[in-house]
């Protein structure tokens, strides 16, 4: 075939395109009406735009002859019907073929000329109101803006979906910050990081030695600690990871940190034997949840006999005996401001809850109960039958955001929670970001209850807040032991106190609530895994497949959440032609598979329709750890439809696809806060730091009816011993120190 072969033509329709590297399959219709399958990286187009490419025809034994294009330029359409077939092919939203053969009817060749400098003139042609007329304008406008930026990045290594958020962050400034501060992407852009900005700096021709690099990389680290969950991180360390990333020497770090220091973008604090390093905002986010905590925590005044009163009531109406320690944390909660009731599964918590309740409203005050994920929350409301929501939902997320990464809430100190009580269940879950959204949102005289188990994992995101106010010894907290209902007690619940304790437990395969398969090969065990998940388990149980949870301790690796969730989806959801996929990067996401939001987006748009398709509820926000189905993938709106477990129903645009994730199996630490049906654990080699009995013990808690290990029994059983855990570089105790101090002078 010839080499250098010229063609042009209207983008007619996009049969494939990869969101992120741009590479696409277009029909291209020729100027003679001819019709051409066209295949190359694009890192911008749209269906009706007028293509001039460069290229060769290839002959691909699976889809025939195409021509493969080397390089193109996307032209001004110069006739009246390429015009039309752009303005109606749906790259402007509000105009279909009808408005722009209207359009081009009446400016004929002026068109886009008009458009551009005259669009106040679209209002002329009947069914353009003035208000459209400006969106249409505003439309076109940011089309050729991005256009051109998509092409300017793509000179830099920039891919398509990454391109699309700069394009949008910065506007027509994007040149600019990339030919002088290409290290500002890190710190403005969510998901991106140093070595993405680095890369493109590199090809700005930035020095290895200059300060915008260096700072950058001082940030990057600092916040990829937050990321792994510290708030701040020792200088040491800071220093040791500085000079291997950035190759530079000890002292030009260290001035550059204090540079940093000066302009109160970190700040340096004593921690004891070692200096600490905080990103600013870090350490007055923790700083003022001290105070408000400490804020909160009054004293109230109670009458004994309406006390006592209210107890007999509740034992009478419940028909029970209160425990000693339950009652002691009613008394906590009804004499302080802050109350943390703690203990491990079948400790009579929900019990505790639901007679505080019963308590507080029989005393006239009103409640409000939340949890950390939407599932917790579902549990807690079955468990109580009162309303319990997200604790997102309870401030009102809106939507916009306020930092990186972070929601700004309807509720907050200038519009504060109107109630008497609020019960916060799954505290270990809740991170110091939430923490502090959450407090914003109380007065004081408001009690704040705090329900969780502290030998948990710590939460996916910064802090540990739960740990670190029982460890500062300023507030009411009550741990609850005694293990109820021992009557046909579930083996889950025996067994998960043995683990926290250290003891040894049976691992066997005679009981069907906590099994045990000895497996020492990887396709071994996760051969059982599908086995189990796809055949034995559902029949059992009488549950769905997808009901069924596989937790995995590592996400990479042999038996990692990634290689089980290939494996999984093949098995569980294979291809069959008739399912429509959508592969990002070495994930396809097709139509039935079992997904998790892996970060929050406030902004993700859902709503809820009864039976009879009508909407019932909408709202905003989408938060890490969700879990849905895909009910749908459309090339033609590019968009990813997933129900999630409470029926919300989100559509994902395909740019935002990196923030799903296969759920066949997740890790354990995002199990955090889930109750599951059946749970099963592949467990087999690991690294000790993770392989720990927190891990485990959090593990095997996610379960109600049933779990099942497989793997090696010397591993199992070295994780209960092992009572390492990953350190994490919080303060939050001292902080809570500091201001009781404070106020106490």
């Amino acid at each position: 075939m010839s080499q250098d072969t010229y063609i042009e033509g209207y983008v007619e329709h996009i049969i494939y395109r990869n969101a992120e590297n741009g590479y696409s399959v277009l029909q291209l219709v020729l100027s003679d009406g001819e019709e051409e399958k066209v295949v190359g990286k694009f890192p911008f187009i749209s269906e009706g735009e007028y293509l001039s490419a460069r290229g060769e025809y290839i002959d691909n034994k699976n889809h025939g002859i195409q021509f493969q294009v080397e390089s193109y330029e996307i032209k001004i359409p110069d006739d009246m019907k390429s015009m039309e077939r752009y303005l109606g092919s749906g790259a402007i939203k509000g105009i279909g073929p009808k408005l722009a053969a209207k359009i081009v009817k009446k400016f004929k060749m002026d068109t886009f000329r008009m458009i551009e400098e005259e669009g106040e003139r679209l209002s002329e042609i009947v069914g353009i109101s003035e208000k459209k007329a400006r969106e249409i304008v505003v439309q076109f406008q940011e089309k050729q803006g991005m256009r051109q930026a998509m092409m300017f990045l793509s000179e830099y290594g920039v891919a398509n979906q990454l391109a699309v958020k700069i394009y949008e962050e910065y506007g027509p400034q994007v040149y600019e910050v990339i030919r002088e501060n290409p290290y500002r992407l890190a710190e403005d852009i969510s998901g991106v990081g140093f070595h993405t900005a680095d890369e493109i700096a590199k090809r700005s021709g930035i020095q290895l030695l200059s300060n915008h690099r260096i700072r950058a990389g001082i940030l990057y680290i600092l916040q990829d600690e937050v990321a792994n969950g510290n708030v701040y991180y020792p200088l040491s360390k800071l220093k040791e990871r500085g000079i291997s990333l950035l190759q530079v020497d000890g002292e030009l770090l260290e001035k550059n940190i204090m540079d940093l220091a000066i302009d109160r973008k970190v700040v340096l604090k004593e921690m004891g034997v070692e200096e600490a390093v905080y990103l600013a905002k870090l350490y007055y986010l923790e700083l003022k949840v001290a105070n408000k905590l400490c804020e909160l925590n009054v004293g109230f005044k109670v009458k004994e006999e309406e006390e006592e009163a209210a107890f007999l009531s509740i034992e009478n109406e419940r028909q029970m005996v209160l425990d000693e320690k339950q009652e002691e944390a009613i008394r906590a909660a009804a004499r302080h401001g802050v109350t943390i009731v703690t203990g491990g599964p079948g400790t009579g918590k929900t019990t505790t809850i639901n007679s505080m309740i019963q308590y507080f409203e029989k005393t006239g005050q009103k409640l409000l109960l939340a949890a950390p994920t939407g599932r917790a929350a579902k549990r807690m409301s079955e468990a109580t039958g009162r309303d319990a929501s997200t604790i997102h939902r309870l401030l009102e997320v809106n939507g916009e955001i306020e930092e990186k990464g972070h929601s700004r809430f309807e509720r907050n100190e200038e519009n504060p929670l109107e109630a008497d009580v609020v019960i916060i269940d799954e505290m270990s879950m809740v991170d110091i970001f939430l923490m502090d959204s959450l407090l914003l949102a109380l007065v004081k005289g408001c009690r704040l209850i705090l329900v969780g188990d502290v030998n948990q994992l710590p939460s996916v995101g910064a802090g540990n807040v739960l740990k670190d106010m029982i460890a500062a010894k300023e507030f009411a907290v009550v741990k609850l032991t005694k293990i109820f209902r021992q009557t046909n007690q579930s083996n889950i619940v025996i067994n998960a106190h043995k683990i926290n304790a250290g003891e040894v437990i049976e691992l066997s395969n005679q009981y069907t609530d906590f099994c045990f398969l000895e497996k020492h090969q990887v396709t071994e065990v996760a051969g059982i895994v599908v086995h189990l998940v796809k055949d034995v388990l559902p029949k059992h149980f009488k549950i769905s497949p997808l009901e069924i949870q596989v937790l995995a301790p590592m996400k990479k690796g042999e038996l990692g959440v990634e290689y089980l969730n290939k494996v999984l989806q093949s098995n569980l959801n294979p291809p069959d032609g008739k399912k429509a996929e959508k592969e990002v990067r070495d994930t396809v996401f097709r139509t039935g598979d079992k997904v998790m939001q892996i970060k929050n987006n406030y902004k993700l748009e859902w709503e809820v329709r009864n039976e009879k398709g009508f909407q019932v509820e909408k709202g905003m926000g989408a938060f890490n750890g969700d879990v849905g189905v895909i009910r749908d993938i459309s090339y033609f709106s590019e968009e990813v439809t997933v129900e999630f477990d409470d029926k919300r129903v989100a559509r994902y645009p395909f740019s935002t696809l990196d923030e799903l994730e296969l759920a066949y199996a997740i890790t354990i630490h995002k199990s955090q806060g889930s109750e599951y049906p059946v749970v099963v654990m592949p467990i087999l080699q690991g690294p000790p730091v993770l392989f720990n009995r927190n891990l485990l013990y959090t593990a095997v808690t996610r379960a109600k009816q049933s779990v099942s290990i497989i793997g090696s029994k010397s591993k199992v059983l070295d994780m209960i011993r092992n009572v390492r855990e990953l350190k994490r570089y919080t303060s939050l105790t001292q902080r809570i120190i500091e201001s009781k101090q404070e106020q106490m002078w």
